[in-house]
């Protein structure tokens, strides 16, 4: 017998149901602290752990005397960390040792390890190469029978002949119990050991035949009939121990669920054929699954139930009056719908778009149609909606299917009879999975969606008795055949009045119980609402005042909880600056005095009007036409119009007839930074050119909006109203607009009416003698000829958040 050839400190690692052989490879998990204790203090040494199997695997901290005298010194190969606190630890046994005093048990196992000589190995006898041969047989057999590749381990004990090394191979590849391979592991003699290990080989190998056995006559005895039906028989013996409803009951219930609704016919024959296929399935199957889902949905949307309709228009008058202040053409539109309901309920649901400015109330007049109406509400977003089957649905068949957002809403409704909402329509975009505009238009057409189809629920559903709001920023964006089903309704922005009767009545009440402030702690001054609006928000709606008087009841709140705290805290116009900080928005002023080359034109944009100054200087030079202000295409043509325009009347207006070549023209638009396009600007170009050209001072209380012609005729533009009340904030007393422009003034407010002198043109010479300070003894340069009236051109539009349109 050999010396011992090792003794040294080294950590130990208890191994639960597994056993490592020397010159074997094994990986395997490791998760107790004191076991990755013991890998860290391993690979901070030479990398070497004692590794031996604890006893009973149940046990979670074992001591001294819980692990098997022998184990195996390994060397770490590689330690990995998975998620969570778990290592995955390769190691390769090297030697047989036993633990022989244990020198610390915290944080980690540290023991005295003695490695164990074996017994010399002896000459090779006849009985030896039979337990060698013996050995590579059942090997073999093991090998094909558990279906396992070995075939590295095969070709190694057909190499092998060293009766302890082959014993080793076979048990550290053989799955027996770990008691058995402690067995193997413990002897030392190599011809025992490999006796042992043939022995335990071939008792599993009986093990592995006997499994085969009872498996293949398993398979023969009962066919999946047999099979299914012992499976189910067990089911039911499981689900009536745990209280379960048995499946007969499941199938029942669905189909007094549908006999109870009372459907048409193509859906009933349609959820019947569903149930039929469900009463055919095993309860745990995938398709069984997938058809009680859309048995589910479909039983949970509402067939035949209604909400009985108010088409009282007194009652619904007086709530729109409460919810909104203005907008009377959305409220007259309304009214009349409800109207035509009580006259003709046979009638189909109308479908209206609200198209208006941010901020202007486009979702709560839906939600007060809806309560005027007495109509569930069910509001479908359809911003940033790339996907087709999000408005027709999934296919049941794909996993994760789902039916549309139109059913969706109509199953949280609860009514066959809802009022949908479908916000934000302008915003529906279109990739590689479809066009959601597309989708909509059998939706939002009265003639179609009586049978509107969703692909997961493949029955026609009627959606004819909805009713429909859409609501939009813009109509640029909505596409054509989807706009011509919907009745248009524009929202223009508010004016200043109407912001502070809607502050008043509306935003600063719902502030104050926000902030839990009473009405009598806090006072707002009229003046004061006022500036908030002038000075402190700029905006078609009333979203960023509302915002405004939230943060001004913060303030309120904290001046009547301080040290010093008055009963009541008023704000004024003189104190509001206390309160929001200094004004960010000053009021426009009018030129001192009647300037030359400046003109006051009138603007449209995504928040309202606005004033636009237009400068030009002329200076000598070569003809050279200079357009700066970031302007568009649009606007840069009707500079070059107006240029062509006064190239024809110079004479008329005391112009020098040569200034398109020895003067250069520089035509500017303050804010530079912001985008500014349309041709709207076109008179007011042109009165800055004669101005500048003649020297001609222009009225300084005037402003002015409308294309011009080549020729010098006025041509129709948009946006009237927003653009009157700019001229009012800016304080102008007169607007030259065009001619025929005259329809729009009814919708003007009567508040800019009344304070505003419109001056109706057809002509630019109009406009020039009516801008422009003449001396007293010049003759006018208008045109005693009138234009004819010519057809309404296109309104003026623009996009949220792309600048100025003129």
């Amino acid at each position: 017998m050999n010396e011992l050839i090792l003794s040294e400190r080294m950590p130990v690692l208890a191994m639960r149901g597994l056993v490592l052989f020397p010159q074997a490879t094994m990986h395997f998990d490791v998760g107790r602290e004191k076991s990755v204790r013991a890998l860290e203090a391993a690979m901070n040494a030479d990398q070497h752990i004692f590794l031996v199997t604890q006893k009973e695997i149940e046990q979670d901290d074992p001591g001294f005397g819980d692990l098997y005298e022998i184990g195996t010194v390994a060397h770490v190969l590689q330690v990995l960390k998975i998620p969570g606190d778990t290592v995955r630890v390769l190691v390769q046994g090297e030697y047989r040792a036993r633990a022989t005093q244990m020198l610390q048990t915290a944080p980690c196992m540290m023991a005295r390890v003695e490695s164990i000589p074996e017994e010399e190995t002896p000459s090779i006898t006849p009985r030896t190469e039979a337990l060698l041969r013996q050995a590579i047989e059942l090997f073999g057999e093991y090998a094909e029978l558990s279906q396992r590749p070995m075939q590295d381990i095969m070709l190694h004990l057909l190499s092998e002949k060293d009766p302890g090394s082959a014993a080793d191979m076979t048990a550290q590849a053989a799955s027996y119990d770990y008691k058995e391979k402690m067995r193997v592991l413990s002897q030392l003699a190599p011809v025992r050991r490999l006796e042992t290990a043939n022995r335990l080989l071939a008792r599993e190998l009986e093990v592995l035949r006997l499994e085969a056995q009872l498996q293949e006559k398993t398979q023969q005895s009962i066919d999946k009939g047999q099979r299914d039906y012992y499976l189910r028989e067990q089911l039911k013996v499981i689900r009536g121990e745990l209280g379960e409803n048995d499946e007969d009951a499941e199938i029942d219930e669905y189909r007094e669920k549908i006999e109870k609704l009372h459907l048409p016919q193509e859906a009933d024959e349609k959820l019947h054929k569903e149930l039929q296929r469900l009463e055919k399935q095993p309860y745990g199957s995938a398709e069984a699954s997938v058809i009680r889902n859309y048995l589910d949905v479909a039983l949970e949307l509402p067939w035949n139930t209604r909400t009985r309709e108010r088409t009282d228009i007194r009652v619904a008058r007086r709530i729109l009056d409460e919810d909104h202040f203005g907008l009377e053409k959305v409220k007259e539109r309304i009214l009349e719908i409800l109207a035509v309901r009580q006259l003709a309920p046979e009638q189909p649901g109308q479908i209206i778009c609200l198209i208006g400015p941010p901020g202007v109330g486009k979702t709560s007049i839906a939600m007060s149609v809806a309560r005027a109406l007495n109509r569930k509400l069910a509001r479908i977003s359809l911003g940033g909606v790339h996907d087709e089957a999000e408005i027709r649905g999934h296919r049941k068949t794909y996993i994760g299917a789902m039916p549309g957002r139109i059913l969706t809403a109509m199953q949280q409704a609860g009514t066959h009879n809802p009022l949908l909402l479908l916000d934000e329509i302008d915003k529906l975009g279109s990739d590689y999975r479809g066009d959601p505009s597309s989708a909509l238009l059998e939706v939002l057409d009265a003639e179609q969606n009586a049978t509107f189809r969703d692909n997961f629920l493949e029955i026609p559903f009627d959606l004819s008795e909805c009713m429909f709001i859409t609501t939009a920023n813009t109509a640029d964006t909505i596409p054509r055949p989807l706009l011509d089903r919907m009745e248009v309704i524009e929202l223009g922005s508010y004016t200043d009045e109407e912001k502070r009767s809607i502050a008043r009545d509306h935003l600063l009440p719902r502030q104050l119980a926000k902030n839990g402030l009473k009405k009598s702690q806090v006072r707002v001054t009229d003046d004061a609402l006022r500036e908030i609006i002038r000075c402190y928000t700029r905006e078609s709606g009333v979203r960023n005042l509302e915002r405004k008087l939230g943060e001004l009841c913060r303030k309120c709140a904290v001046q009547l909880l301080s040290d010093e705290a008055p009963r009541r805290v008023t704000v004024t116009g003189t104190n509001l600056e206390s309160f929001l900080g200094p004004r960010r928005i000053l009021p426009d002023k009018l030129p001192e005095t009647d300037p030359i080359g400046l003109v006051t034109g009138l603007a449209w944009t995504s928040v309202g009007g606005e004033t636009l100054e237009v400068e030009c200087n002329v200076m000598d030079g070569s003809g050279k036409l200079i357009l700066t202000g970031n302007l568009g295409d649009v606007m840069k043509e009707s500079v070059q119009a107006a240029v062509s325009y006064l190239r024809t009347r110079a004479e008329q207006l005391h112009i020098p007839s040569d200034f398109y070549k020895t003067r250069d023209i520089h035509v500017h638009f303050p804010e530079g930074a912001v985008p500014k396009d349309g041709p709207s600007a076109g008179i007011a170009v042109c009165t800055a050119l004669a101005s500048a050209l003649s020297g001609t001072p222009v009225r300084r209380d005037i402003a002015m909006t409308g294309e011009i012609s080549i020729r010098g005729r006025v041509l129709p533009i948009g946006g009237l109203k927003e653009k009157t009340m700019a001229a009012l904030r800016h304080g102008v007393k007169t607007v030259i607009i065009p001619h025929e422009n005259e329809k729009d003034l009814q919708e003007i407010d009567q508040t800019v009416r009344r304070a505003l002198n419109f001056l109706l043109v057809d002509h630019a010479d109009a406009v020039l003698d009516a801008a422009l300070v003449r001396p007293v003894q010049e003759e006018p340069a208008v045109r005693k000829t009138t234009e004819r009236v010519l057809p309404v051109a296109q309104h003026d539009t623009a996009q949220p958040n792309q600048g100025i349109r003129q």
